[in-house]
This record gives structure tokens, sequence and C-alpha cells, in this order.
């Protein structure tokens, strides 16, 4: 065993022995700075996890942990949540490889040296790296140094709040009349991030926008966010554009709203985005699926009207909300054995004369996986392709039902016969038989890994199964067979004349 092998054994055993220890018997002086000890030694760590991701990338290492790119690495093996924001980071302090073989010192040394030494941690380090990325491209390299040495500084004293509020300062004094920002850098700083679903289901939508696209957005919110107007509250209300709206009509609509501002920008959103993919705008498919909502549910959520549904770009809607799209659904039932989870209903009929799989077959691939069946991979369906995973197609394979799965691109590429590639079998017991799994080709025949990423809520039913005790027996016996129902919601508005 190596040293640094035998080191972080040691290391793991020493954290534990700190873990099984208190703080009672020293004071309180003590304890103040054995907590100020503590939190220098984790931003320290956090420089050496740097330099460990550097040294997978440069090693492509992450293949032998069964991951095809170090982002997959670092969000599956890691956990990592923001992966390339951590890889942002690596690049920027961590010295990098010339295409020519030289080792290039960090693109921000100070930030660097001051996370080794524990006085910064990484949310001051991505405070200094927003700053750095707003700096225009036409400063030259020493004001940019200066700058980032002297963020650097501030971050040893600052909170990462009042970094940002140093960097408008900074950025203030290298550009004072804003002549030296121009349209590269505008466009390298354009961005819209939409987040993760909180516990009510809703997401936070953070954007920086261009001026052009600003303009635009003024133009939709003045029209379709005025009084009155995409009143979700008010079924009287006008819809859409309110230029062929009864005025009077529009008028007592506006009487009625009793939103705020941002609840209008937030239901004209709404309208905007459903104009266009309920009105033509979207074409008629998107990777052999119509762009519209579609959602999975099994017939025991739509009975009880109870549960989250799951969509195929990969949202979550309550059933309430599915309740109301149902109304002007185009009803497909995809329809498996309870035994096997097979397709029993699978829109069959392509088989070997063709490659690609119907629309059919992709709303009841989605049906049965939701998203990327390579385990871990958290790629929505939305997004994949159709893998021919009993047997490749140009090698005889059919696309039938059975014989298909949902995988990313990346994943898709990655089967094969290589040792550092992978291969899809069909699972026949457990939980998740019917579907298919995946293996390493170094791994043992049996050790099929399928993705539960998903599938949570047949997790969390499975295991509120196992920890009540049996129901009685039944005097009938149940039908072998569940329902899941997708639907692409109908339009609301109609197509552009």
């Amino acid at each position: 065993m190596s040293d640094l092998v035998a080191k972080y054994a040691a290391l793991q055993a020493l954290v534990k022995e700190i873990a099984e220890e208190t703080a009672d018997a020293h004071d309180d002086e003590t304890v103040a700075q054995l907590a100020i000890a503590h939190h220098t030694v984790v931003r320290q760590f956090e420089s050496i996890g740097n330099q460990r991701i550097l040294e997978v990338s440069d090693r492509d290492a992450h293949r032998t942990a069964g991951c095809v790119t170090v982002s997959e690495f670092l969000q599956t093996k890691l956990r990592i949540t923001h992966p390339k924001k951590r890889l942002d980071a690596v690049r920027s302090l961590e010295p990098m490889h010339a295409m020519t073989g030289e080792k290039l010192p960090p693109v921000c040394p100070n930030t660097a040296r001051e996370l080794a030494a524990g006085t910064i941690g990484p949310d001051h380090v991505h405070a200094v790296l927003d700053v750095m990325k707003k700096i225009p491209s036409a400063v030259d390299a020493e004001h940019r140094a200066f700058a980032e040495q002297t963020l650097a500084e501030f971050a040893t004293t600052l909170t990462p709040k009042e970094i940002t509020a140093a960097g408008v300062r900074i950025l203030a004094h290298l550009d004072p009349d804003g002549t030296l920002t121009d349209d590269r850098d505008r466009a390298r700083n354009r961005k819209l991030n939409l987040g993760c679903q909180d516990s009510q289901l809703m997401s936070k939508l953070t954007a920086t926008l261009d001026p052009i696209t600003r303009a635009l957005f003024d133009v939709v919110l003045a029209k379709w966010a005025a009084p009155g107007m995409n009143n979700p509250d008010d079924d009287q209300s006008p819809k859409g554009d309110h230029g062929d709206a009864d005025p009077e009509l529009l008028k007592d609509a506006a009487d009625r709203d009793y939103r705020s501002q941002s609840q209008r920008n937030h239901d004209a959103f709404t309208a905007l985005l459903d104009a266009a993919v309920n009105g033509g705008l979207l074409g008629g498919s998107h990777r052999g699926l119509p762009p519209q909502i579609i959602v999975s549910i099994t017939d025991a959520q739509l009975r009880d009207h109870a549960g989250v549904a799951r969509t195929a770009t990969g949202s979550d809607l309550p059933i309430s909300d599915v309740i109301k799209l149902a109304a002007d659904a185009q009803p497909h039932l995809a329809v498996f054995s309870d035994l096997t989870r097979e397709p029993l209903f699978s829109g069959r009929g392509r088989g070997r004369g063709r490659r690609l799989a119907s629309q059919a077959q992709r709303l009841m691939a989605f049906a049965q996986y939701k998203g990327c069946s390579k385990d871990d991979c958290r790629v929505p369906f939305a997004h994949t392709e159709m893998h021919h995973a009993e047997t490749d197609w140009a090698e005889g394979g059919v696309t039938d039902s059975p014989h298909l799965a949902p995988a990313c691109g990346r994943h898709n590429r990655a089967v094969g016969p290589e040792p550092h590639q992978w291969s899809t079998e069909k699972i026949t017991d457990g939980p998740d038989r019917g579907r298919y799994g995946w293996r390493r080709n170094t791994d043992p025949p049996d050790q099929l890994r399928a993705n539960h990423v998903h599938r949570i809520d047949e997790l969390l039913q499975r295991h509120s199964r196992e920890g009540v005790p049996p129901c009685p027996e039944r005097s009938e016996p149940t039908p072998a067979r569940s329902f899941d129902l997708t639907w692409p919601r109908a339009p609301l508005y109609p197509a552009a004349s």
C-alpha cells in the first residue's frame, strides 16, 4: 500500500476518533478555537480535493469508477451538487497542462494560496471567480492580476456576499465609464438557470439577460402581464395578447386582479410558454416525442388523486395539476405485467425493418424508465435516445419495445465490446425485473445495475411496504397488470395563422 493510501486510511481512523470525542472538558475559549481549527482544516481539504479531481481528469481515472465523464464522476461518485462549478474552481485554482505539455501557473494563484491555507472557503472562491468572469476582455493582464490579488485578500476577512459587493467597486474602477465592456463580454456573461424543485415543487429561475433579450422581455410583460391579463384565478381573464380583448372585459378583469406585479410577470411567462409549446411553435416532434407536456402516472394515483407524477423532461407535477392537464389530454395507455414488468401493450410493429423507435414505443419506454436507464444517470427521458439494449441494431437487433431502453447520448455511445465500455442485459428477477440493467465489461455477469434516480416513488413505496405488516389475503386475485398514462397536453392557444 502506497504512503498516500496509508495516510488517507490513518486520516479516516483519526477522524473517527475525533468524532467520538466531545469538548465538554475544555473552556469556552478552547471550544471556539476548536471550531475555527476544524473549519480551517475543512477548507484546506477543499484545496486538496481539487488536486485529487485534477488527477482523476488528467489520467481519465473516472473510467475505472464506471463514469464516462469527469462531471459524471463528480456528480455520482463524489455526490457534488454543482459539478460544473467545482470543475471551474479546479481549472482556475490548479496548475493546468498546456497543449505542449508544460505546466501553467493557476489562473487565480492568490485565491488558490488562501484556499490551501484554509483562510477562505469554497463559497469565497466562487464569489471571487464570479467577479473575475465579469472583468471585460479588454482589461490588460496586469490589471486583471491586481483585481484577483485584491479579491483574494478581501476574501480572508469578508463574507462571500461582501466580496460580490467589493467586486462591483473593482469593476467600476477597471471600467469607470463602461466603454471597455463590449458585445463579447455581454455574450460571455449571458445566462438563464432553472433551479431544482423544492419541497413545494416550486423552482427558482435566475438569469442575466443581454440588452436585446431584456428589451424583448419588457415588451412581453407590458402586454401579457398587464392588470387583468392571463390571470389563472379568473376564468373570465383574457388569455394571450390583450390586443384583441374586449376593453370592457379587460377593465372588469383588471378590477378583480389582486396579484402583485411579480405574480403577473410569472403568469405572463406561463402563458407565453404555453403558447409556444401548444401553439405549434416547437414543431411536431422532439426525439420521437411530441414537444408537449408528457406525464406518467399509475392508475392508483389517478384514482386516489394523490402523489407526484414525473414528466418526460424530468419535472415533478402534483396530481392536482395532472388532473387539470387531463381535461385537455390525448391519453396514451401503456400496460405492463405486474409479475415481469414486461410491456403488454407496446406499440410493436417496427421490428427489423426500421432502426428508429416509433412515438408509441418511446412513450412506452418513458412509462417504464422515466429517464436514462444507466444507473445513477440523471438525464430525463426527453433528452435520451432509444438504445437497442438486447442486441445492437448493427448486429441484427430488432426495434421492439421489449428490446429497447432509453439512454442519454454519452451512455449510449459507452456501450461496446472494449474492457472500459458497458453492456446492457435484461434483469430477470427482483424489483427491477423486466427492465434493462448496466454493467461494465470487466464486472461479473451477474452485476447488473438499474437506474432508480427517476423512480424514487417506487423506492418509497417499496420501503413503505417492507415496513408494515402484510395485508390480509384478498378473496379475489388482483389483475396482473398496472397502468401508466402519458398525456401530451392539448393546445390552449391556436397556432398563429
